[in-house]
């Protein structure tokens, strides 16, 4: 599943990665990889919900994301509300982007 196209706030540094895949084992979706069993690398940055497991879980640092915000966000509002999810981003109420 991808949301919008160049939108996250995921960053990656790969210099700081140790490859402990630690992010990979984490992600919903699959937006990190292991390349040649060293280091992690982005698959699809694209795919990213914003949910912040790679970035809490990433001892090393190489890992940003402003988390709770986009698509997470609007699971998490549905949830609580008991409603459909949103994040208030739609020209209705009950929409997201």
């Amino acid at each position: 599943m991808k949301y919008l196209a160049n939108v996250t706030s995921l960053e990656f540094f790969s210099d700081t990665c140790t490859g402990c895949g630690r992010c990979v084992e984490v992600c919903p979706h699959a937006v990190f990889i292991i390349v040649n069993g060293k280091k992690a690398a982005l698959s699809d940055k694209d795919r990213c919900m914003e949910c912040g497991a790679c970035a809490r879980n990433c001892a090393f640092g190489a890992i940003a994301v402003n988390a709770g915000v986009g698509c997470a966000a609007a699971i998490i509002n549905g949830m609580i509300t008991g409603g459909e999810p949103s994040c208030g981003c739609g020209d209705n109420a009950g929409e997201c982007c």
